[in-house]
């Protein structure tokens, strides 16, 4: 994609484009699976910390990434493939491994649907699986 369609994007999901969130949504959308905080400074070191939170805050609070709770204590961000629309249909498990602490994004698999009480209204979804990834595995 080319800086054109990154500003288009950020303009449809009504984000300014300024400089250090084009930087951060297009660091985001080459990254493959969960990120954090750190992940993102390590790949915008000359950024600032400060920055980087509040890109990606403004990013989340638009749609443009969701958020989830793995359970390690880190905030975990993932692109939502649509661009600003995250539906239902795109929530997807994730699986932390409990040796690298990385999180990976199962994108191919779906979470069942979960009948809510009447008037309940969900507004989040995480669903997480903990074990040991292939790497991690195969390492013994």
């Amino acid at each position: 994609m080319t800086h054109e369609d990154y500003d288009a994007i950020l303009a449809r999901a009504g984000v300014k484009p300024t400089a250090v969130r084009q930087l951060v949504y297009r660091t985001a959308t080459a990254m493959h699976g969960a990120f954090s905080l750190a992940d993102m400074e390590r790949a915008l070191p000359a950024a600032d910390r400060s920055s980087l939170f509040r890109a990606l805050v403004t990013l989340s609070a638009h749609h443009l990434l969701h958020t989830l709770d793995d359970g390690s204590g880190s905030q975990k961000y993932c692109v939502c493939t649509n661009h600003g629309d995250c539906r239902a249909d795109e929530f997807h498990p994730h699986f932390f491994c409990e040796r690298c602490h990385r999180t990976f994004c199962l994108d191919e698999a779906t979470i069942p649907p979960v009948g809510l009480p009447a008037g309940f209204a969900a507004r989040e979804l995480n669903y997480v699986i903990k074990g040991l990834c292939a790497d991690c595995a195969a390492k013994g």
